[in-house]
């Protein structure tokens, strides 16, 4: 008979056993898994996220609007990235099916002012529709207050104007899962350095929702499931130079810890210039990784390069949705305040599939050439 002694004494042993073997670490590849289940982002307001599955226009109402003889406007923060041009894509695509005219897309090359004059000069044209992420959420909400009073639905990507109501002042705001995606990106820079080693983070250093959120979602996924990865750097950018910006920031990282052996960049633009800091240390060995399916960096995975694996969003199906909404504000048909779409995490052995999913549309011909294809 096992006395009561010995089952005491085991029962320390064990733990004693279990404290000196530290916590359980995290499996990247399950994690991974598990991210594109469910999306881990709230809204703007604490918004709890709809699926954009739940977003849809009847035959009915889509005849409806299709008699309205709409317009719209989309106005960018900025453009000529890969994301913009897919978010714009799928925007025009959806508009079109649904008989509404674009009058305008904008480029504000991140800066306010220059938005806010975007917004004056479209409102000119009396838009029914204006489909817009705001650069900055205060110095922009005077100029999107002025649209709203005027009658005009606003539809918004990732983030919305400082003091503003949805369902009064906006239809609604549509948004990846940005914190699932920082929190994809912390797992493929752990399993690329094999759950340990120094890393460095170049982050957006602004006002600025969704770039903040996957910042919080990377450090709090590191310091929670990765206790042998350490931050051991951090700089910021501020634009609208990302890429060189990025450079500069990546190069100090490098040149006071040499021994870092990852960095994260907030998005594909600024992991180019951390890719060009690498490559002028010397530093071929340096893992990076990031969020957004950029051109770029999409080659640089293909290659086996420095980028080892990101979470990308989805801006064309994001799109699609946006105008649906800006359907539903047309007909007064009561939306949903946050429509979100589930991180996709993206590596080399998934980039085909990716790209697709990303953009709907087949990988271009120098990611399939840096393939091998």
């Amino acid at each position: 008979m096992i006395s009561r002694r010995t089952l005491l004494g085991s029962a320390a042993a064990l733990t004693l056993a279990l404290a000196c073997a530290g916590p359980a670490l995290a499996d990247p590849d399950q994690a991974l898994a598990d991210l594109q289940k469910t999306v881990l982002s709230k809204g703007p307001s604490g918004e709890a996220p709809s699926p954009a599955s739940s977003v849809v226009l009847t035959p009915e109402e889509l005849a409806k609007i299709k008699g309205m003889n709409a317009t719209a406007a989309i106005v960018m923060h900025y453009g000529g990235n890969d994301w913009s041009r897919a978010q714009i894509n799928g925007l025009q695509t959806q508009f079109a099916e649904m008989g509404i005219k674009v009058l305008a897309v904008t480029d504000a090359g991140f800066k306010p002012e220059k938005q806010v004059a975007d917004i004056e000069t479209i409102l000119a044209q009396k838009p029914n529709i204006i489909v817009s992420i705001p650069t900055d959420p205060t110095a922009t909400a005077t100029a999107y207050k002025a649209a709203a009073e005027a009658g005009t639905k606003l539809v918004f990507m990732d983030n919305v104007p400082t003091g503003f109501v949805g369902g009064k002042d906006y239809v609604s705001v549509v948004s990846a899962d940005n914190y699932g995606n920082g929190v994809a990106s912390a797992h493929l820079m752990a399993k690329a350095l094999g759950g340990k080693g120094d890393i460095g983070v170049v982050f957006h250093a602004a006002d600025f929702f969704v770039t903040k959120q996957r910042y919080d979602a990377f450090k709090a996924t590191i310091a929670a499931d990765y206790p042998d990865i350490k931050i051991v750097a951090e700089q910021g950018i501020g634009g609208p130079d990302f890429s060189g910006d990025a450079e500069k920031a990546a190069s100090a990282i490098l040149t006071s810890n040499p021994n870092v052996q990852g960095i994260w960049a907030v998005w594909d633009v600024p992991a180019e210039g951390v890719i060009s800091a690498a490559r002028n240390a010397g530093r071929d060995d340096l893992v990076i990784t990031t969020i957004d399916l950029g051109e770029n960096v999409a080659i640089s995975m293909a290659q086996n390069g420095f980028v080892k694996g990101l979470g990308a969003q989805r801006p064309y199906d994001a799109g699609v949705v946006e105008a649906k909404l800006a359907g539903y504000g047309l007909l007064g048909k009561e939306a949903p305040a946050f429509v979100a779409l589930p991180a996709l995490p993206v590596t080399r052995d998934t980039l085909l599939d990716g790209w697709k999913a990303v953009y709907s549309t087949e990988a271009t011909d120098n990611v399939k050439k840096s393939l091998g294809q």
